[in-house]
């Protein structure tokens, strides 16, 4: 017979397959990953909890890629002791995302740019509608919003305490006892509690918080930025773990692979980047030989005032540019780019002799996709090139450098950065970040 307590385990685990994976599969059926229940045994069964995170409205896309995986890691280690599901905060519209006929780039789910199944295979996860729909009321129980120690950082120590709020919060009571506030745009969402948290701690140090002084079947930590990964010498392997569950999503890669094929002669099996599951895919520096182009990601606009030492001039970007395509011996330049279409012309110009190409003047049906998509597939193709120059301390460039570690392309042809005019030629390199398994 079974036992009482293997029933209860059994409940656990169904309850938590089910809500994991009644949607996922209904989504995205022909992705490359299948969604799967990804939690430890547990003990006596416990309920089901649900962690909900957002950022600070300022942060960008890429930016905010960084914060999943601090979360989705802390939800990893809570699954260690009692079953929790990580909650996808629905994309709005970002400072970057200015195209001005999608003005309706608003609760935007995940799928659209990731696939939510891969993700699946690192941690539980749910889209917030999902979430909305398991819990059967627009309700959640408790809201800490984290912020700095009024005081400020006296010395490192970590740290997390309860305090009144130092800056006025974008929460209000209503008449009715209910925290209402900027819940990703649906308005008849609310919160049952909500406090101020300042902090001062890395991820796992909200662990024992959220298990011994929460009580809700749900928790939203508001400004999620502000929790640290830990050292990255401790937290490398976690770290890495995560970010290789970042799979784009199906429909994204099959636009961006379609240009490379097109227009720049590139394909996976002849550039020896064909994906796998990636909890299977373990590549080596050299593996990857990536497509016949060279491929920049060249920032301007807010760059040119709060990076203006590290930004070149377009005369620089197009000699630099030329000097990679020489010795690689290729033709063909891909650009991933903010600039405006009077720079656009002027660049090409300069690149007379080598063709230049970019997503929007190519695929004129681009302007249907929201610009976190397009920002995608630029990413993707700068991540296929046979060598890759990025901008300095752009966290869009970073995703390019991960991506490309991740498929298995030599440091050398990776690592590599515009210098600005007045820098040397020679300036700093971005650091070489490894992969690890």
């Amino acid at each position: 017979m079974v036992s009482c307590r293997a029933m209860h385990i059994l409940t656990v685990y169904v309850t938590v397959v089910f809500t994991l994976t009644s949607f996922v599969r209904s989504h995205n059926e022909e992705n490359l990953y299948q969604a799967k229940d990804n939690l430890p045994t547990m003990g006596p069964a416990k309920s089901v909890r649900y962690l909900l995170y957002d950022v600070n409205p300022g942060e960008g896309f890429n930016l905010r890629r960084d914060v999943y995986m601090r979360v989705a890691n802390l939800v990893k280690f809570l699954n260690e002791d009692e079953p929790w599901i990580l909650v996808l905060p629905p994309w709005g519209r970002l400072y970057h995302w200015q195209t001005t006929h999608l003005s309706a780039q608003t609760k935007v789910q995940w799928k659209y740019f990731f696939d939510v199944n891969s993700l699946a295979l690192h941690v539980p996860v749910i889209e917030f509608e999902d979430y909305l729909k398991a819990v059967g009321k627009p309700e959640i129980d408790e809201v800490y919003y984290l912020q700095r120690y009024k005081e400020g950082w006296t010395k490192w120590e970590e740290k997390i305490d309860i305090r009144e709020c130092v800056d006025p919060p974008r929460y209000q009571k209503d008449s009715d006892g209910k925290w209402r506030g900027q819940f990703f745009g649906y308005e008849e969402v609310y919160a049952k509690k909500f406090e101020c948290m300042s902090s001062q701690a890395y991820l796992l140090t909200f662990k024992p918080f959220l298990m011994k002084n929460t009580t809700g079947r749900s928790v939203f930590l508001d400004r999620a930025e502000n929790m640290i990964h830990g050292q990255y010498s401790e937290w490398s392997r976690e770290w890495w773990t995560a970010r290789r569950s970042m799979v784009f999503s199906k429909h994204l890669r099959d636009v961006a692979d379609k240009f490379r094929q097109e227009k720049l002669d590139s394909n996976d099996k002849d550039d020896k980047t064909e994906l796998e599951v990636w909890t299977q895919m373990k590549r080596k520096h050299g593996d990857a030989k990536g497509g016949p182009y060279v491929a920049i990601h060249l920032r301007r606009k807010d760059y040119l005032y709060s990076h203006a030492k590290e930004v070149p001039s377009l005369e620089n970007a197009a000699k630099i540019a030329k000097t990679f395509l020489k010795k690689y011996k290729l033709k063909k330049l891909f650009l991933a780019t903010d600039a405006n279409g009077d720079d656009l012309t002027h660049f090409e110009k300069m690149m007379k002799g080598y063709e230049v190409y970019y997503h929007k003047v190519f695929y004129p049906e681009m302007t249907e996709y929201f610009d976190g998509a397009t920002a995608i597939m630029d990413q993707w193709i700068c991540a296929h090139a046979r060598v890759f120059i990025g901008s300095h301390v752009s966290t869009f460039t970073f995703r390019i450098h991960e991506e490309r570690e991740i498929l298995g392309f030599d440091q050398e042809t990776t690592f590599n950065r515009f210098c600005g005019d007045d820098e040397p030629k020679d300036c700093e390199q971005p650091t070489k970040w490894k992969i690890i398994y």
